[in-house]
């Protein structure tokens, strides 16, 4: 059989690789052998295929080369199991419906109403995305003033006023002092640390924070409760901490007690405290929900406390080591996006037949 040099070099890369399909191995080795002169029956016996299979790539090499090589021909190769319909009955029935009291499908409840079996189901839905089991929580804001509340507080985050301080406010609420039931154990090579699933109260307490959006640093204090008089308190101290001569614009939420008439009467005394509220149902436009998130990871969700004292403690601490060396959280969406995915979103919503009913 006439070959190239050239073209016999990269047949024997091929014949010898381990990442290659092994078709294509295979039919490597089984041209090398045919240019070497071997009869179609010794190339078949060698290599592990018919006679008839050696000689159609024999025919086609001599038609066309390397040309398209790893390409499997038209009407040959493995015949798929499920017709096109099927698998778009399965994709359908996966999307709209859900089995007969569940709340979604899994591979065998699927498997068993389609009647094939839970491997080609999870084929199907990866080969798709699909992941039935999982599901995301989401809400959309329906405040009516949504996009006002929106670029006023992106544009504190992407263009900050001068001579001002920015801080992200709110209150973590009903912080609990947890004990746990019996001792822990270390972590050691091979297994995790371990702590029991069942746990004592020891009480509550309520962490007012302040983040500064500009440097990271966060003002914080642990308060019994947060009713308007706490929050007036806190104010106070953010008052005392916050350089003179300094405008301080607050973004907090609207929660009653921020618009509770004693704290329109201190702020009326204070004008250069600017109160800035996000839409509601909006908690994630508010930076210090991040830091909220990293104290409760970091500090508060393994930890073991044995009274309140114990947990302030820990919450005072993280706050040092965190204003020993701040890191602020940057902002980087516009407000123009993100009126763009609140509009898709909604569009979504709408033209989705499980919210039709609901919607209208």
């Amino acid at each position: 059989m006439t070959m190239t040099d050239s073209q016999a070099e990269i047949l024997e890369t091929l014949s010898r690789s381990r990442r290659a399909p092994h078709r294509e191995v295979q039919r490597a080795r089984a041209l090398l052998l045919a240019r070497q002169g071997a009869a179609n029956t010794t190339i078949a016996a060698e290599v592990g295929a018919s006679p008839s299979t050696v000689k159609s790539w024999r025919d086609r090499f001599a038609e066309q080369g390397l040309v398209r090589f790893g390409e499997v021909a038209k009407g040959r190769g493995r015949k798929p199991l499920l017709s096109e319909e099927k698998v778009a009955e399965i994709v359908r029935a996966t999307q709209e419906t859900k089995p007969p009291g569940q709340t979604h499908w899994s591979c065998r409840t699927m498997a068993t109403a389609a009647g094939v079996s839970p491997a080609t189901v999870q084929r199907i839905w990866s080969a798709r995305g699909l992941k039935p089991h999982l599901v995301k929580t989401f809400k959309l804001s329906n405040d009516p003033r949504f996009e006002e509340k929106l670029i006023d507080v992106v544009g504190l985050y992407l263009n900050p006023p001068d001579n001002a301080v920015v801080l992200c406010m709110d209150e973590k609420s009903s912080v609990q002092a947890l004990d746990r039931t019996q001792p822990s154990l270390p972590m050691t090579k091979g297994r995790a640390g371990t702590m029991t699933h069942d746990y004592k109260r020891h009480g509550t307490t309520t962490l007012f924070a302040a983040l500064n959006v500009l440097t990271g640093v966060v003002v914080g204090q642990c308060l019994p409760r947060h009713r308007h008089e706490e929050f007036l308190k806190f104010l106070k101290t953010i008052d005392k901490q916050t350089p003179q001569g300094l405008e301080v614009h607050l973004i907090l939420d609207n929660y009653a007690t921020h618009k509770h008439a004693n704290v329109a009467r201190w702020l009326t005394k204070h004008p250069r405290f600017v109160l800035h509220f996000t839409p509601t149902s909006s908690s994630w436009l508010n930076l210090v929900e991040r830091w909220f998130r990293d104290l409760t990871d970091k500090a508060l969700r393994r930890g073991v406390f044995h009274s309140v004292p114990d947990l302030i403690l820990a919450i005072q601490t993280y706050l040092q080591v965190n204003n020993d060396d701040p890191k602020p959280f940057i902002w980087t969406a516009s407000a123009e996006a993100i009126l763009t995915k609140v509009r898709r979103g909604r569009v979504t919503l709408t033209k989705s037949p499980a919210n039709t009913e609901t919607l209208h």
